[in-house]
């Protein structure tokens, strides 16, 4: 057996043996050369011969690699549609929040056809009144039972309701405004926006159907009348409706009977019956009723016995128990002025007096 250096086929016939030729390493026999791979290099390979074994690697692009590049790309166009829609929410409401509308209000005196009559005995007053029936005070004015619209949940509905109510119970029988003066209590229910109109009211009263304090609320001549009972005698109606799909509007009509005596007279003086009628209405934005505020955009009152000639844009002033409506005529109109509303004057019917 030959070592690592022998050729295939055994050391040849007489040549050197062992290592002990010098030349072993470099000389090969016919046999050795018959069993050697041969590779023949191409055209290229020869040419490029002279290239270095080691190749060197590209350099590393400088940059965003691709997937990068496309990721933020994608980033950043989710974060454009997110302030599109943030912008663009289509729960949106169009159409912007109107500001309040002013008050319009009319106010209309009902002189006495007679003489006013009267009794120190007020509950005798009441029983033989048109009022006989009536409810005292704030249980006159029931919540009705109410309904969902097509906008507005039923506590939307109540909510308006109630706000409506807490509004006439403190504008027409709270014992400090009706004759103490107090204008704060009412204030408090009033949208913003219709502040100014009702603080110059206030500063500034004027029969112009804007500007009439008893257009707001019912307050008495505190110089001229008191009250005789503090039950007041109430009867009338709530009803919510939906006007628009942002807006609830609340109709109040109720009648008011108060029984009054002159100021200072004491409890034995006699007394008499004063009956105002209110028709009210209200509206409701959703913001409205999560503040409880209200906005008044209707008030139309009939009040009497009063004497046509008297003011009662500013305070009411009461014909009470034995007097009479003096000859006279409501404040003059001026057909050429375009702030200036009508002065009216109504007749009180006798079938609305008391039989005593």
């Amino acid at each position: 057996m030959g070592g690592p250096g022998d050729p295939p086929e055994g050391t040849p016939e007489g040549a050197p043996g062992g290592g002990e030729d010098e030349y072993r390493s470099v000389v090969f026999d016919e046999s050795f050369v018959r069993a050697a791979r041969l590779q023949e290099y191409s055209a290229q390979e020869r040419i490029s011969d002279h290239a270095p074994a080691v190749r060197r690697r590209p350099p590393l692009r400088r940059g965003l690699p691709r997937q990068a590049l496309v990721l933020v790309l994608l980033i950043a166009l989710a974060f454009g549609t997110a302030i599109y829609m943030g912008v663009r929410h289509p729960y949106q409401t169009p159409v912007a929040q109107k500001p309040a509308e002013p008050l319009r209000m009319t106010v209309v005196p009902l002189a006495p056809q007679g003489e006013v009559p009267g009794t120190a005995d007020v509950e005798r007053l009441y029983a033989s009144s048109p009022a006989a029936q009536f409810r005292t005070g704030a249980e006159g004015i029931p919540l009705p039972a109410s309904r969902r619209t097509a906008h507005f949940s039923d506590s939307q509905v109540v909510a308006a309701l109630t706000t409506a109510k807490d509004y006439i119970v403190r504008s027409a029988l709270d014992p400090a405004v009706l004759t103490g003066g107090q204008i704060r209590p009412v204030r408090a229910l009033l949208h913003p926006d219709q502040l100014d109109q009702f603080g110059r009211s206030f500063t500034h009263p004027a029969a112009d159907g804007r500007h009439a304090p008893t257009g707001w609320l019912v307050r008495f001549d505190s110089s001229r009348a008191e009250l005789a009972d503090l039950k007041i005698r109430v009867q009338g109606t709530l009803r919510a409706t939906e006007a628009d799909p942002a807006t609830l509007e609340v109709t109040a009509d109720h009648t008011f009977v108060y029984a009054l005596r002159p100021a200072g007279a004491g409890d034995g003086a006699e007394a008499s019956l004063f009956t105002v009628r209110r028709e009210l209405q209200f509206r409701f934005d959703r913001e409205d009723l999560r503040l409880h505020q209200a906005r008044l955009v209707v008030s139309y009152v009939r009040a009497g016995p009063l004497a046509c000639a008297e003011d009662s844009a500013n305070r009411l002033r009461p014909l009470l128990a034995g007097q009479t409506a003096e000859a006279g005529a409501p404040a003059g109109t001026d057909p050429y002025a375009t702030d200036g509303a009508t002065a009216l004057c109504g007749s009180l019917a006798t079938s609305a007096q008391p039989k005593v």
